[in-house]
């Protein structure tokens, strides 16, 4: 690597770990909030909110790099111009395809980073989270038992709870069990406790009525119970955790790759729609290097000029959202339909695309360019 090389790269990479952290920061901040407002609402304590946000910040640092890359290429070309050192460096012989060697090597770089963080670090965190979602979801207390809003454990369960007291108690219970249209029970009691035994949570329901509709033969018939104590099994609200589907997300590219009928009944996703997760990680990191050099390229166009190069800037930007777009349709035609999985490689392939020609168009000589308008 030569010197000019190693300047450019350091140049770079001093400018992407700025541009990183202000983006990082800022998405991690507007995941953060959200995820804090959902979990103190459901009972978790400040340890758990801290240890979820943590998990979400492999997944948002592989988002944002490639648009660090973008802006630090973007920006550090805009300097370089400003400064006459990218002229110099033009003017000593250095065609824009030579200038381009650090810029791709810088985007190499942010590509290894994104693919050490989406086949490593980002399983490992889904996995971890998926593990301490099914273990809050055994905390029913923290799920379903909130006072003052109705609330719908399940389809056909309408749960209400007027407050609960510092010791524990439920008061003023209400559950209506409709699941079944043609047996309906509802539960009503002045106050409940959570009991946990050893075959799951308990509700121990105290000073309350049963009302019972039953549907036999066209007739309906409702029969009411009143009761001192009754106990019932929360084991239907909450669910089996063990029955739950594990998430595609959290397992290895290679098995995603390879996917075995453990794997897609454990899942319960096709293997078309494993392998279109894998092929989806494999062409993430590939829109660091596109990002790079097209913040890279698009400000060698045009001549030197007193007012910068807003406009290479704004064409720059553009031909991002561009791919950017692409990315986002090809991933909504493989949700739709996982078979069509190669459609994942098409925007990196038309980003090159795009960077290869604007290379070749700033490369063409000027005055050759001028001579033939003039003719």
């Amino acid at each position: 690597m030569s010197r000019i090389d190693r300047y450019i790269l350091s140049q770079f990479l001093t400018l992407f770990g700025f541009f990183a952290l202000v983006l990082v920061s800022v998405y991690w901040i507007n995941r953060a909030v959200s995820l804090f407002e959902q979990l103190i609402s459901d009972g978790q304590t400040a340890l758990v909110v801290l240890e979820f946000t943590a998990l979400t910040l492999p997944l948002v640092i592989s988002v944002v790099l490639p648009i660090a890359a973008f802006a630090a290429t973007a920006y550090g070309t805009n300097r370089l111009s400003g400064e006459s050192e990218l002229v110099a460096m033009q003017a000593a012989g250095m065609s824009p395809w030579r200038l381009a060697r650090p810029v791709l090597m810088f985007g190499v770089l942010v590509a290894l980073m994104v693919a050490l963080l989406v086949h490593a670090l980002v399983p490992m965190a889904r996995a971890r989270m998926t593990e301490r979602q099914a273990q809050i979801a055994q905390n029913v207390t923290a799920q379903f038992l909130r006072a003052g809003a109705f609330q719908f454990p399940v389809d056909g369960v309408t749960l209400y709870i007027r407050d609960i007291a510092s010791d524990g108690r439920l008061q003023d219970f209400y559950l209506e069990d409709a699941r079944n249209p043609q047996n309906q029970t509802t539960y009503t009691a002045t106050e409940a406790l959570m009991v946990r035994t050893d075959a799951g949570a308990r509700l121990v329901l105290l000073q309350g009525m049963a009302q019972n509709l039953r549907l036999t033969d066209g007739e309906q018939r409702l029969s009411v119970t009143r009761f001192d104590e009754l106990a019932y099994d929360l084991a239907s609200l909450v669910g089996n955790p063990a029955a739950r589907r594990q998430d595609l997300r959290a397992y290895s590219t290679l098995r995603l790759l390879h996917p075995d009928a453990e794997l897609l009944a454990a899942t319960g996703a096709s293997a078309d729609k494993a392998k279109a997760e894998a092929h989806g990680r494999l062409a993430k990191p590939l829109q660091a290097p596109v990002a790079a050099m097209l913040g890279f390229a698009m400000l060698l166009l045009g001549g030197f000029s007193r007012f910068g190069v807003w406009r290479q800037v704004i064409w720059a930007v553009m031909a991002l959202i561009f791919v950017q777009f692409l990315v986002t349709a090809a991933e909504n035609q493989v949700a739709h339909d996982a078979s069509r999985w190669p459609l994942i490689y098409a925007p990196a392939l038309v980003g090159a695309l795009i960077c290869a020609l604007v290379l070749w168009l700033a490369a063409r000589p000027r005055g050759r360019r001028r001579r033939r308008a003039a003719a």
